[in-house]
C-alpha cells in the first residue's frame, strides 16, 4: 500500500546495509527509480566473469542450411549456414552438447528433372561419358542441367512423363540398394559429386556439420510413420494421404501423394523421428527461410498428435531472402540464382577494389558480420562496399580493432594482470563498464538465440575503447599497468565475440 518513492527508499537503505554489496551508491530519482553504481572493485571483478547462462547437461540439434544435391548451393544457404553456425556456437559455449546436422533432398522431383537432363546431356544411360569435375565446376554444370530438367518438365508434356516416371525409378534404385544398374550409376556418381561439392563449399567457409540426412534415408520412416498413424491422425483423401490442419487453425496438406510416395512433409517427419533416435534430444533447432513457416507449422502439429515432447522441443526459426544492394530475388527454377559463392566473390571484389589486395579471410568476414548483425527474421541485403569497410559497421572493422589492440599489447611486453583494488578514472570506468557487458549480451543472445546482440554489442564496445584511447595515453603512463589491463580485457572480449560469430581475430593486419 505504500507509493513507489517509498519503497524505493526502504530498498535503497537496506541495499547499502550489506557490508558485502558491491555498489558504492545507490540513489532514488523520479517517482521511485533506483540508480546503482558499483564499486570500482566489483566493475574490475566484472570483467573477467563468465556467463551464468547453463545448458550443460542439455542435447540441442542444431540443422540449418540443408541444401539439395543435385542444386547449386544459393545466397540462402549461405545465410542459413553462417546464422546457424552462430547459434549452434553460442548453445556450445552455453555447455550444452551440440550436434550440427544437415539434411537435402537426395529423392524427389528436383533430382529426376536433373538426372533426366544428365541423361540426355550423355545421350542415353551412359554413366562411362560421365566427365569427373571439380566441386564448383560440378555446380555448375549441374545447375545448367536442372534448368534444362525443369524448363522440359514446364513446357514439353513427354518429357514431363518421363521425368516422373525416372522419379519412380530413382526411389525404387534407392530402396532396393541398387548401385549396379547404368541409371544408378548416373545417379549416385552424381549425387556424390554433389556432397563433394557441399563439403567443398563448407571448408571454405569454416563451417561444419556432424551428420548430412539424406531424404532417402527419412523417406522411409516418415512413410512408415504417417502410415502407423493413418486414421488416427492422418486420413485419407482422393488416393492420397493427409493431415488435415485446418481442424487447427492450419491448412491440409499432403504427406503421401496419389502414387504413394513419400511428399516432403512425410520426409519431415521421418526427419525428426530419425534425429531423435539418433541424440535424444532436449532441443531440436531449426533453421529455414521464412517461406516454410506455415508448412513447418503443419508437419509440427501433426506430429504434435502422436509424439508432443518431439514437437514442443522443436523450435523453427527463419529467415527472409538474401539480395545483392539493388537486387531482385532470384530462382534456381530459372538459373538466374544468386549463387552463394556470387555473394562471396562479391566481397572479395570490393576488398579488392578498396584496398589493392584479394584478402579471402577479411572477405569472409565482411560476409559473415553483414549477415549476422541483422536480426534473424527479415530479408537480408547485402552491400559488399559496405561490408569490406575498415570505418563502419563491419567484420573487418572489429577484425582492425582486435589486431590493433594486440598491437598496442605487443608493444608494452609482458605486464602484470590488473589489481582488483583498483580506482578507475572516468575514461577507464566507462570503457570498463562496456566491457563489462559482454556476459550480458552473451546471455541475452544464446537465450534469444539472436546473434544479433553480439554484432551491436561488439561495434558499440569498439567505439566506446577509440573514445578512450584518443583521451587516455596508455604506454607510459603513470596508469600504463590499469590500462594495458583493460585493453588486454578489451581485445579478449573482442576474440571471444568474434569467434561465437564464427569470425577470424587476426592479431595483424
Amino acid at each position: 500500500g505504500k507509493n513507489p518513492r517509498e519503497i524505493a527508499d526502504i530498498i535503497k537503505d537496506k541495499l547499502l546495509e550489506n557490508d558485502d554489496t558491491k555498489l558504492e551508491d545507490v540513489t532514488v530519482a523520479g517517482p521511485g527509480f533506483l540508480n546503482l553504481k558499483l564499486r570500482d572493485e566489483a566493475l574490475a571483478q566484472s570483467l573477467t566473469a563468465k556467463p551464468s547462462v547453463s545448458l550443460s547437461g542439455q542435447t540441442i540439434v542444431c540443422e540449418y542450411s540443408d541444401p539439395n544435391p543435385f542444386k547449386v548451393l544459393h545466397a540462402g544457404h549461405l545465410y542459413t549456414s553462417v546464422v546457424g553456425d552462430a547459434i549452434a556456437n553460442l548453445l556450445e559455449n552455453a555447455g550444452a552438447e551440440v550436434h550440427r546436422v544437415n539434411f537435402g533432398g537426395d529423392v524427389g522431383l528436383h533430382v529426376a528433372k536433373n538426372i533426366w537432363a544428365i541423361i540426355k546431356n550423355l545421350g542415353g544411360e551412359f554413366p562411362e561419358k560421365l566427365i569427373e569435375r571439380a566441386p564448383h565446376d560440378f555446380a555448375d554444370w549441374s545447375s545448367e542441367r536442372y534448368v534444362e530438367g525443369n524448363e522440359a518438365y514446364e513446357n514439353n508434356e513427354t518429357a514431363k512423363a518421363e521425368i516422373a516416371e525416372l522419379n519412380k525409378k530413382i526411389y525404387e534404385l534407392v530402396n532396393a540398394g541398387d548401385h549396379d544398374s547404368p541409371l544408378a550409376k548416373i545417379y549416385w556418381t552424381t549425387r556424390a559429386w554433389s556432397y563433394d561439392y557441399f563439403y567443398w563449399f563448407y571448408k571454405l567457409i569454416g563451417v561444419r556439420f556432424e551428420k548430412y540426412y539424406p531424404e532417402s534415408e527419412t523417406a522411409p520412416i516418415g512413410l512408415a510413420t504417417v502410415k502407423e498413424y493413418l486414421g488416427k491422425v492422418y486420413e485419407e483423401s482422393d488416393g492420397a494421404v493427409i493431415f488435415d490442419g485446418e481442424k487447427y487453425g492450419l491448412h491440409k496438406r499432403v504427406f503421401i501423394n496419389s502414387q504413394g510416395l513419400p511428399t516432403y512433409e512425410a520426409k519431415d517427419v521421418g526427419l525428426i523421428m530419425k534425429k531423435w533416435q539418433d541424440y535424444h534430444f532436449d532441443r531440436s533447432v531449426v533453421i529455414t527461410g521464412n517461406d516454410i513457416v506455415e508448412y513447418m507449422k503443419v508437419v509440427l502439429k501433426s506430429i504434435e498428435q502422436f509424439e508432443p515432447n518431439l514437437s514442443q522441443a522443436t523450435t523453427h526459426l527463419t529467415h527472409g531472402i538474401v539480395k545483392l544492394a539493388g537486387g531482385t530475388k532470384m530462382s534456381s527454377r530459372k538459373g538466374n540464382i544468386l549463387r552463394a559463392t556470387d555473394v562471396l566473390d562479391a566481397a572479395i571484389e570490393a576488398n579488392q577494389k578498396a584496398y589493392g589486395k584479394k584478402d579471402e579471410t577479411v572477405s569472409l568476414a565482411a560476409v559473415k558480420y553483414s549477415f549476422l548483425k541483422q536480426r534473424l527474421g527479415g530479408d537480408i541485403i547485402y552491400d559488399p562496399k559496405e561490408s569490406v569497410s575498415l570505418e563502419g559497421n563491419s567484420g573487418p572493422y572489429l577484425q582492425y580493432a582486435h589486431a590493433r589492440a594486440r598491437s598496442i599489447l605487443a608493444k608494452a611486453g609482458a605486464k602484470n594482470p590488473m589489481s582488483q583494488n583498483v580506482e578507475f578514472e572516468p575514461g577507464e570506468r566507462l570503457l570498463a563498464r562496456k566491457i563489462s557487458e559482454y556476459t550480458e549480451v552473451v546471455e541475452l543472445a544464446t537465450a534469444e538465440l539472436m546473434p544479433h546482440h553480439i554484432c551491436t554489442y561488439l561495434y558499440e564496445l569498439g567505439q566506446e575503447f577509440n573514445r578512450f584511447y584518443e583521451k587516455n595515453r596508455v604506454i607510459g603512463d603513470p596508469r600504463e599497468q590499469i590500462r594495458l589491463a583493460l585493453v588486454a580485457s578489451y581485445a579478449d572480449k573482442l576474440k571471444q565475440g568474434l569467434s561465437l560469430l564464427g569470425i577470424v581475430a587476426p592479431d595483424k593486419m
